[in-house]
This record gives structure tokens, sequence and C-alpha cells, in this order.
């Protein structure tokens, strides 16, 4: 009756009979509504709303239920269901709250364009990818971007953090304000306090006079906080203050400040297993976390790599006023099989760098320096596996090694030996750019300049 009902009306139906049939179909298909009872011969409701919020959050669904089970029905809504019916079902009542809920959709959908419409004239970043994952991701900024609450951004270097909190910023009623970002972990823990809220004239040596800090430049707009995992336990109780209370106060004042500012802040650290060891505060932590956004990394989006390398072609050749260049398949195959530890960033500088050094009118893969092993790539084909160097089992690479002393304190020196080893060539490999060197490494830039002190390791 339903169905033919709704038919009548030009509306196409897709059936299900229980919970997992119409989780199938729901993977199949991408329907504009959902009707569904709460109880059926298999699952429930319930299970039928959470499908469907999973796959597309914004699928308006609603539920049926006898008198009885009113409150079953509040409780879907408060799970996300636009409204319910209660049964028997009046099919004009039907038709009704199916045309509001398609209106609905289409209306979202039409703020979200002129959403990014105005985002795009306002010079929104542009984030580009078509991977689900990233998708998802966009979706998830969009949610935040209507709210003012906290956003922890996590992901590796170079996943583009910055990038994301950049777009969050634009989407939001923040927009006309300032975006202000800081880096917790490239200035001086001495310095990093000032710079945060500011100082007062003759706060200490140097202070000839009174500076606002990144909270107050950010009043009324965001405040971009990265890795601030790595930022000193002394200072994490001040923003967690400043989080909670709106209140700051500048080194060597007594005036506390109210600041409207919106802050985001992005982590390469998994910054639970920090809480865990006391290197962060818990209570800072859970303020953070409102709402965390993971973004993906680049090896986990594989069907980006391409659309990515021919953007920064395209990019790198406009400004440096070359013609556009293609890759050959065999540097397509080398971009695809190479795992990107350094992430989008890394990508980009591979790009910069072979357009740079193409001097004809392809991009090879031989221009892109990339070091696959155990993986290695013939020009115009695809990966092929490397034949395993013969086994040598007359000498052993342990055979030089200093073994005195205990246990523990071979294991430290040989530890020291390694991390010095793997820290130099870095550097070298990156021509000195501690900040490239860092990343490879997958450490901060302040650990990266630690394990240079430490181990006498020059520029």
């Amino acid at each position: 009756m339903l169905r033919l009902a709704l038919e009548t009306q030009g509306h196409e139906v897709v059936e299900a009979r229980d919970e997992l049939e119409a989780v199938e179909r729901l993977r199949e298909v991408r329907p504009a509504v959902v009707l569904t009872d709460l109880k059926l011969p298999a699952g429930d409701g319930f299970g039928v709303l959470r499908a469907a919020k999973a796959i597309d959050p914004d699928l308006q669904v609603v539920v049926m239920t006898a008198f009885g089970s009113i409150q079953d029905a509040v409780t879907a809504m408060k799970d996300g269901a636009m409204d319910f019916l209660a049964k028997p079902v009046d099919p004009d009542h039907l038709l009704l709250m199916v045309e509001r809920a398609i209106a609905q959709r289409r209306i979202l959908a039409d703020y979200m364009l002129l959403k990014e419409e105005a985002a795009a004239r306002r010079g929104a970043p542009r984030i580009i990818g078509d991977d689900p994952g990233l998708r998802h991701v966009l979706q998830q900024l969009h949610r935040a971007a209507d709210t003012d609450t906290t956003v922890l951004l996590e992901g590796e270097s170079g996943t583009g953090k910055e990038l994301f909190a950049r777009a969050l910023h634009v989407f939001s009623a923040r927009a006309d304000g300032p975006f202000v970002a800081i880096n917790c972990a490239a200035i001086p823990e001495g310095l990093l306090e000032s710079e945060l809220f500011g100082h007062e004239k003759g706060a200490f040596t140097g202070a000839v006079g009174r500076k606002p800090g990144r909270f107050e430049m950010a009043h009324r707009g965001t405040l971009f906080l990265d890795e601030i995992g790595d930022m000193p336990l002394a200072l994490q109780a001040k923003i967690l203050r400043a989080l909670e209370d709106h209140q700051i106060e500048r080194v060597g004042g007594t005036t506390s400040l109210h600041v409207d500012t919106r802050v985001v802040a992005a982590t390469n650290r998994g910054l639970k297993a920090a809480v865990a060891a006391r290197q962060f505060r818990e209570d800072l932590y859970f303020r953070l976390s409102v709402f965390p956004i993971t973004v993906p990394p680049l090896r986990d989006r594989v069907s980006d790599v391409a659309i990515l390398a021919h953007h920064f072609v395209e990019k790198f050749c406009r400004d440096l006023n070359k013609k556009p260049l293609p890759f050959s398949v065999g540097a397509l195959d080398a971009l695809k099989a190479y795992q990107w530890p350094g992430n989008v960033r890394e990508l980009q500088n591979c790009i910069e760098r072979a357009v740079i050094l193409c001097d004809g009118d392809t991009i090879h893969a031989r221009h892109l320096n990339l070091s696959l092993h155990p993986l290695a790539m013939a020009e115009g084909q695809a990966p092929v596996p490397v034949a395993p160097p013969p086994r040598v089992t007359e000498t052993s690479p342990f055979d030089g090694l200093d073994l005195s002393g205990t246990l523990g304190e071979a294991v430290r020196r040989v530890t020291a030996g390694i991390e010095r080893l793997k820290v130099g060539q870095a550097l070298r490999d990156a021509n000195g750019d501690k900040a490239r060197a860092a990343e490879v490494l997958q450490i901060s830039y302040k650990a990266l300049l630690q394990k240079q002190r430490e181990h006498g390791i020059k520029d």
C-alpha cells in the first residue's frame, strides 16, 4: 500500500524485508529518503537508521511505529531520524512527510553549494581528491564549521592539516575574522608563552613594549595550534583556561583579558598515548577532542595520487613558465607504488623537483628520484619485483659493533650510533633542510634539533 501510494506520486521505491537487506540496498543505491519500521522480522529500525547515517550523515530517515512504542520513535529521532509516523499510516500524511524530507535534502544541498561558492570567493584553500575517506573528512569539516566548538585535527606530518584548518575557518561564521597559525614545536619553550599570550613592557629582558599574543590577534577569528602535542606541560594549563573561560593573561600582566577565539588544534602524535605517558594533560586532551577529525595519510588515498600529481605539475609548470608536462606510464606507476611517508607535502616537493629536472616534454620515472625498494621501476612498465641480493654468511653486520659492558649499556651505545647515522643521512639527503629532514624521519622539528645536539651533528 505504501509503495503504491508513493509510486502514484512519481517516486521510485526500493523495498527491503529486514535490516540486513536494507543495509545491502543502501549500499547499492543512494536514496533521497529512508522509510523504516522500528520492528522488523530480522534486526530493527535502529540498525537501519545507523546504517543510513553511516553511509550518508545527511540522509533523511523517517521511522514508523505503533502508538505503544512512540518513546522508541523519540529515541530514534535523538539518534538522527527526521520524524516518525504512527501506524496505521495515513497515505496523505506519508506523502507530505516524504515531500518535506526531499525538500530539506535539496535545501541542504543548495546550502552546501552556496557555502562552497562563497568560500571560493573568499579564497578558500582547495582540497583536492575524490577518495571516499577524504570526502568523509570534508563532510565532518562542514559539520564542525557550522558550530563554534574546538576541533582536533589528527594525522601524520604532511597530510595538510593546516589546509583543513584554513578551510574550516573559511566555511565557518568567523570567516571574516583573522586566521592565526602557530607551530608549537617550532618556537623555543621560553618564547612560546609570550607568543601565545603576549607580554607587557618589562616582563623580561628585551620586552621593550607591550606585545599582543596570538590569542588576542585571533579575536573573533580562528587560532590554529599546530603540533600541540609538543607543547610544554607548564603551558597546557593556561591553554585549558583560555579554552574554558576565554580568559588570558599576558606575560608580566595582572589583568585577565577576554578573547573570543575559536581554537583548532593539530597533532601528528598519538595524544592518548601522550596522556598515558603523562606527557600531555588529560583534561586538556578531552577539551581539545570535542570534535576530532582524522586526516588520512596519502598511502590510504592511492586513487588521489595521480590527481594531486597532475595538479602540482600544472601549478609548477605555470610558476616556471614551462609548457604542461604529461607523465609517462612508468612515472605514474612509480607515483602509485611509492608509500609517501611524507604524504602530500612530499609528493608536492617531488613533483616540483621533477618539473625542474625534466628537460624534455614528458616526466619519466627517473625525474621523480623515488626509492622504491623492494620494487624497481622500469620506464613505461608496472613495478617489477627486484631479486633479493645473494645471502652472505661469512660475515655478520654486527661483527664491528662494540658489545662490551652490560646489555643495557650495549643497547644504548648501538642505538645512539644508529640515531647519529640516520639523522646525519636525513640531513644530507635534504641538503640541510631541517624541516624536510624532520618530515622524513617522522619526528618534530624540535626533536631533530635536540638529536643534533645530543650527537654533535653539525649543520
